[in-house]
């Protein structure tokens, strides 16, 4: 099937290691982590104490947001949402606060998980001391789910499809893929798509409960997040945002638009919770389907893709997963393409986890690098077994790599799996 050429032609990013796009490539090249100790976990007795929070100062704040709109927006989930969806629509050189009519050709889908987590809190409290007249005007856009697709849909007056999407850890790759079928639908001609989650204790202390935190390196935060490892004891929690421009080639090319990678395709599937599947596991089928799907959808073989951009959050998990690629790709060992674990160096931001993944995909396309992976030196045995030492990067390599896939494994049993290719004329 002949579908629409889509492009991206802007991307912005808010992360634990750097915010914006020349920061967070510098930080990818010198394998920069943005994890370190929380004294706000430790004084609240959180088993795990480290963290990954993009440092987000006043400054910032004053250049993207006037006064008035800062004392309506306290929710830090929201803030890194917004701020990275800005700057790609600047980047991708869009008209910002200018147009005086909606923008009917451009939309978004801006997924969140609990970008709003710290206003909940505050209106909870509120409420049950019988103070409702003080809640204000602001609570409902930053707890609602559409939190961001709202506020970005008025900043920037878009016209077309305004969304927010929740799949756990799915969410930002989800996002795309859905924004991604509707310029191929022809319903739009570019679309802002990602995620976007809070770094707030009131988040990750549910993580913590459940155990699945790592609790060994209090006092070594930069050895915490650790993909692949023999070692690995939990993931590190997390909060960020990012945003990409997605646009119809034909519209791109009318703008002249800076062109930075093509979507091939992608695939979003679920598990059912059956099959070793369950609100914490994938379903192994559903992983491999969700492979063999985004791999048809991209109308490309296994052998083309240079660059596996990993769910692998240092859990029990990972070495699963490294063998599902192996069994989805069908890829002799000798030949077997890279494979990367961002989350080495921003933790688990959950929500925002895919968006953030997808922006340091298209920079390494773009900018001809893969950075590497940390703290997998002790390589866990079982992927070892499958996959050679050689395929996961110990350090940056200035090498081109032209497809690479991204994917994203969520809470729920859902997945998420998106292909991006050098762009070519």
């Amino acid at each position: 099937m002949q579908h629409k050429r889509i492009v991206i032609t802007g991307m912005g990013v808010v992360s634990p290691n750097g915010i914006g796009l020349g920061d967070f490539e510098e930080a990818l090249r010198a394998g920069k982590s943005g994890i370190r100790k929380m004294e706000k976990m430790e004084k609240l007795g959180f088993s795990c104490q480290v963290g990954a929070e993009p440092e987000i100062s006043e400054d910032l704040l004053n250049q993207y947001f006037t006064p008035l709109q800062q004392k309506r927006l306290s929710a830090d989930g929201l803030i890194y949402g917004l701020i990275s969806a800005i700057d790609a629509w600047k980047d991708a050189k869009l008209p910002y606060g200018k147009n005086e009519e909606p923008d009917w050709d451009s939309g978004c889908i801006m997924g969140q998980g609990l970008a709003g987590a710290d206003v909940i809190r505050e209106s909870t409290y509120q409420i049950d001391e019988g103070k409702v007249k003080r809640l204000g005007s602001t609570t409902v856009p930053q707890t609602m789910s559409s939190g961001i697709s709202a506020h970005l849909g008025g900043m920037l007056g878009l016209g077309n499809q305004v969304s927010s999407n929740a799949s756990a850890c799915a969410t930002g790759t989800e996002a795309l893929i859905m924004g991604m079928e509707r310029i191929r639908m022809g319903k739009a001609k570019r679309m802002l798509c990602g995620a976007c989650d809070s770094s707030s204790v009131h988040v990750w202390g549910g993580f913590d409960a459940m155990r699945v935190l790592t609790r060994k390196h209090n006092d070594s935060p930069l050895e915490a997040s650790r993909p692949m490892s023999a070692s690995a004891s939990g993931f590190v929690p997390g909060g960020g945002g990012a945003a990409l421009v997605l646009e119809e080639l034909s519209s791109a090319l009318r703008r002249n638009a800076h062109i930075y990678a093509e979507v091939l395709g992608g695939f979003t599937n679920s598990g059912g919770q059956r099959n070793k599947g369950s609100m914490t596991a994938p379903n192994p089928e559903g992983v491999l389907r969700c492979i063999h799907g985004a791999i048809a959808d991209a109308e490309i073989l296994s052998k083309d893709i240079d660059l596996i951009s990993g769910h692998l959050t240092s859990t029990i998990f990972d070495p699963r997963e490294v063998e599902l690629w192996v069994n989805a790709l069908k890829i002799k060992r000798d030949n077997f393409p890279k494979i990367q674990a961002l989350k080495s160096m921003t933790g688990h931001c959950l929500s925002a986890s895919g968006a953030i993944e997808a922006v340091a995909a298209v920079l390494q396309i773009h900018k001809t690098f893969v950075h590497k992976s940390l703290n997998c030196e002790d390589l866990h045995p079982e992927v070892e077994a499958v996959v050679p030492k050689t395929s996961i990067p110990s350090k940056t390599e200035n090498i081109q790599v032209d497809t690479v896939a991204s994917s994203s494994f969520g809470f729920g049993d859902v997945n998420s799996c998106i292909i991006f290719k050098r762009f070519q004329g």
